[in-house]
């Protein structure tokens, strides 16, 4: 999660997004977008998931399984959702691995 922070960091500084802020704490990674909207990935460590909360398409559980984080229900990939979702709110891709 920490280096999905450091990404997110330098991504948010170097597209200059207004209003922009990335913060991670204690299991919890928060990116401010702005006026666009804000995402929150907070790992759920007993439940061994990760949830997202997106402005864009709402909140999301996901679970550790082939080495990666999917959500059970159509097998989307975290990692991909936040490139996608991110990339496009800002209007520039996104890459995180």
């Amino acid at each position: 999660m920490e280096s999905v922070s450091e990404k997110m960091e330098a991504y948010v500084e170097e597209n200059d997004v207004e209003g922009g802020d990335v913060e991670y704490s204690q299991g919890v990674l928060t990116v401010r977008l702005g006026p666009k909207g804000t995402f929150v990935v907070n790992k759920q460590t007993p439940n061994r998931q990760i949830w997202l909360s997106s402005p864009v398409s709402g909140p999301f559980r996901f679970d550790f399984a082939s080495g990666r984080w999917v959500y059970h229900r159509d097998g989307r990939d975290l990692v991909r959702q936040l490139e996608e979702e991110v990339g496009g709110l800002v209007g520039a891709p996104l890459r995180l691995d």
